[in-house]
């Protein structure tokens, strides 16, 4: 059940992602062009170039500390919640064009059933795109359930030590 406002509506914590997603759905009226990504390796003296990822959605994977570990799985968490909506929007307008797709056999609802067919395949990899940052979620809190000592340990002793209070009364 989700929780109410003081307006009496129920709270949406996912209504920028809805604009977003309505923004997208406006920009495909005028047609549906899929993002493009070009890799190009330069290679001249005959030794493969190395590939950057100075365009990754992660952070590079190195767990030397907590906040590393805690940063990789937030980062995670938002590409693949972000990822879902995209994917799951893919997945309706693709059935929406598909089922415009006339059905050979003159079928009643034919061109439907094969439209759901296929988006189904990419309604899925949608719901798998939201496990994947249920996942990550899970990942940092079996980290810090597991490394719980050692991460208490740490706090301990990156405590600062009380500062001497200034007694007025002594002068």
């Amino acid at each position: 059940m989700a929780a109410q406002n003081s307006n009496g509506t129920r709270d949406n914590k996912f209504t920028n992602v809805g604009a977003a997603a309505g923004g997208f759905v406006g920009g495909v009226a005028s047609g549906f062009v899929p993002p493009i990504n070009v890799t190009v390796n330069n290679s001249k003296n005959g030794v493969p170039a190395a590939r950057q990822h100075t365009e990754s959605l992660l952070p590079a994977p190195e767990f030397t500390s907590p906040a590393q570990i805690r940063d990789y799985c937030n980062t995670l968490r938002a590409a693949a919640v972000a990822l879902s909506f995209e994917v799951a929007m893919g997945a309706e307008i693709l059935k929406a064009v598909l089922a415009t797709v006339p059905d050979p056999e003159g079928r009643m609802g034919g061109s439907k059933v094969r439209a759901f067919k296929v988006a189904r395949k990419l309604q899925r990899s949608a719901d798998e795109l939201r496990n994947a940052a249920k996942l990550a979620a899970a990942t940092y809190a079996a980290f810090t359930q597991e490394y719980e000592g050692e991460l208490n340990a740490h706090r301990a002793r990156a405590r600062r030590p009380q500062q001497p209070r200034m007694s007025w009364g002594q002068q």
